[in-house]
């Protein structure tokens, strides 16, 4: 279904639905590749095998059809975000199914992960409002959570903000930068065990450095060996020479 804004819906065919679905999907692919700047609407056109008059009726310009992409990407990302607000009361599990969630999203959805950081890494021209209005409320509403447990005891007092950027940038990497990534691990491409290697050692860092208690999967012991000052365990005291 077309929605225009200051339009009424217009309902299409199943035909003409799945085409409209095609043409935001091959604009979804190209606009992670190249960049809204390095695809023009006669790319996109020759991707789905339609005219540009044809692409026109359903978006009319790039920019709308743009939106139309980043509108559905934002669905997708938010929708891989809601771990923190669905378990208020439990850091530990909220944030092993946040990080579970987040390497998912770039494991499931890369190109997802590509066209928002295009835009994002371009200063957001043309979707900084929509970025405003519908990321920063969610940000704002998980570093409260954050907040909350510290006032309960239940985590460190932290910056919930620079966390929060912390987990983008550790999980959303693995889409963005993979080719990188697949190069330094000297494979052709990453594999389901690479992201559950990452997910492991993302939690254990996360974890470690949050909660004031030790993850549940850590023996209780563990936690009396770590040291909370300096490098290695305090030296034994000698024995003092007794004098006559």
């Amino acid at each position: 279904m077309k929605k225009v804004a200051g339009a009424k819906a217009v309902k299409y065919s199943p035909a003409r639905e799945q085409l409209e679905q095609d043409i935001l999907a091959a604009a979804k692919r190209l606009f992670a590749q190249r960049g809204f700047g390095g695809v023009s609407l006669d790319h996109i056109a020759r991707e789905v095998g339609a005219s540009k008059q044809n692409l026109l009726y359903y978006f009319p310009s790039k920019e709308e059809l743009y939106r139309r992409v980043l509108h559905g990407v934002l669905d997708v990302w938010l929708s891989y975000m809601e771990a923190l607000s669905q378990r208020p009361d439990d850091p530990e599990q909220a944030l092993r199914e946040y990080i579970a969630g987040k390497l998912r999203f770039s494991r499931e959805h890369p190109d997802d992960s590509r066209v928002y950081a295009n835009e994002v890494i371009s200063g957001a021209p043309i979707f900084l409002a929509e970025i405003a209005e519908r990321v920063v409320p969610v940000l704002q509403a998980d570093v409260a959570i954050f907040n909350k447990w510290a006032e309960q005891g239940l985590c460190r007092p932290l910056d919930g903000r620079h966390l929060m950027i912390l987990l983008w940038a550790s999980t959303q990497v693995y889409a963005d930068w993979a080719s990188q990534i697949s190069l330094v691990l000297e494979k052709p491409g990453l594999e389901a065990q690479d992201f559950q290697a990452a997910e492991s050692l993302i939690v254990d860092m996360v974890l470690r450095t949050v909660l004031i208690t030790p993850p549940l999967d850590e023996p209780q012991g563990r936690a009396l060996d770590r040291p909370t000052k300096g490098r290695g365990k305090p030296p034994a005291l000698r024995p003092q020479k007794q004098t006559a």
